[in-house]
């Protein structure tokens, strides 16, 4: 199945009016699905290439979405970026109502992370050079809300992007997805975000370059309410501490990740009575 957890999506969108939102699926052409999409994400794909992970292709992919969204409908004003292993861990009207109040993007940029250097010289020592200085990098998550100006900010630019578009050298150090678009962000606007991201992830456990999975015995209401509660990592404050301060006044985290496929049954169970009552 392409997208496991699509069941919860379903209920999230569900008697929700189709005018308030849309859905766009980047699905690599190269894998075989067994099941086709349906339900609210029926005829969602976009035209779509081959994506793999040490390589700037994942955040093609991105843009190639935001691109596509765009074009599509010139009403769509926030753009959320998900991965198949996300979930929703608030009611859609919550998080509706949250995004639509705001009038700046919550994107996670960090500077002066460890490993840094090693992720900006992954494409040789001088290829950033001049465009983009080591003091310029940041890191932040792949999964973030742009508003329309940033996601257009994002897919008229060539200048940064001509440097996160070149092979890497080292592929140990090579995260175009979460180096681009937090750089680009900071170098051009950063204050027009809030610099975290609204996706939760749990680095305290991880295999492969990859955050914590939570498994089908893992999931009940204490997870979600933690995961609600839980604080983000914030970056450099570019706001003078006003957004931030709302920020942490409030759930900050709308989504998480990362879900098994086994989860999805645990999820339906606590749907309506716990992640879609806020």
């Amino acid at each position: 199945m392409p997208l496991p957890l699509a069941p919860l999506w379903e209920l999230y969108f569900n008697n929700t009016s189709k005018n308030l939102y849309n859905i766009y699926v980047h699905a690599d052409p190269s894998f075989e699905y067994d099941l086709p999409f349906s339900g609210v994400f029926t005829q969602r794909v976009i035209p779509s290439q081959s994506s793999l992970r040490f390589t700037p292709t994942l955040a093609s992919a991105a843009r190639r979405l935001l691109a596509h969204a765009l074009l599509h409908d010139s009403g769509n004003y926030m753009f959320a970026m998900l991965s198949p292993s996300c979930i929703p861990i608030h009611s859609f009207n919550f998080t509706y109502g949250t995004l639509m109040k705001s009038n700046k993007s919550f994107i996670e940029i960090l500077e002066n992370e460890p490993g840094s250097y090693d992720r900006w010289a992954a494409r040789g020592e001088t290829a950033m050079l001049p465009e983009v200085k080591l003091e310029d990098f940041r890191i932040g998550s792949q999964f973030w809300v742009l508003t329309r100006k940033h996601a257009r900010l994002v897919v008229s630019d060539s200048w940064i992007w001509s440097k996160f578009n070149k092979p890497c050298r080292n592929y140990d150090t090579c995260y175009p997805e979460e180096n681009y678009f937090s750089t680009l962000i900071h170098m051009r606007d950063p204050r027009g975000c809030v610099p975290a991201t609204l996706t939760h992830v749990d680095w305290s456990i991880s295999s492969g370059g990859h955050p914590r999975e939570y498994q089908e015995s893992e999931v009940g209401p204490e997870l979600i309410f933690k995961l609600r509660n839980d604080k983000p990592r914030y970056g450099d404050d570019g706001n003078n501490g006003s957004d931030l301060a709302v920020m942490k006044g409030r759930h900050p985290f709308l989504f998480a990740r990362k879900f098994s496929r086994g989860s999805i049954k645990p999820l339906l169970s606590i749907a309506n009575d716990v992640i879609f009552k806020d």
